[in-house]
């Protein structure tokens, strides 16, 4: 019985083969197919901002916390940048966060004090 079905046995040792060579050699192959395969991540927290540095006493998230607010935390961007521009220029959290937010308004022409910087703007006082 074993004989008669030689071909499918081969088709099926093949596959456990190939199976199991993927999956040993997945850390090779796998992160050029991240973008198509989607891959679990954690979900973000307020508690897990906080462990990182994320909080002070002008933007306090223990408040959030203490009020069982269910949602995933900060925005994930906006993190990574305040957490770049913190380790690189070695300042606090709320520095990071201010030196972000004149970034993004002089990227979208506004001056820091919040004035459009567009030689075209009329000002009504």
């Amino acid at each position: 019985m074993f004989y008669d079905n030689y071909v499918l046995w081969s088709w099926l040792l093949l596959l456990m083969a190939a199976s199991t060579g993927l999956y040993f050699t997945r850390a090779s192959w796998l992160p050029k197919f991240g973008r198509v395969l989607p891959v679990y991540q954690k979900v973000n927290s307020f508690t897990d901002d906080i462990e990182a540095g994320l909080s002070s006493d002008a933007f306090n998230l223990n408040a959030n916390v203490a009020a069982g607010d269910s949602r995933g935390g900060l925005d994930l961007q906006g993190k990574k940048e305040v957490l770049k521009i913190m380790k690189q220029e070695s300042v606090s959290f709320d520095e990071a966060r201010r030196i972000l937010m004149e970034k993004r308004l002089a990227m979208n022409g506004i001056a820091p004090d919040g004035r459009p910087l567009d030689p075209r703007a009329v000002f009504f006082s």
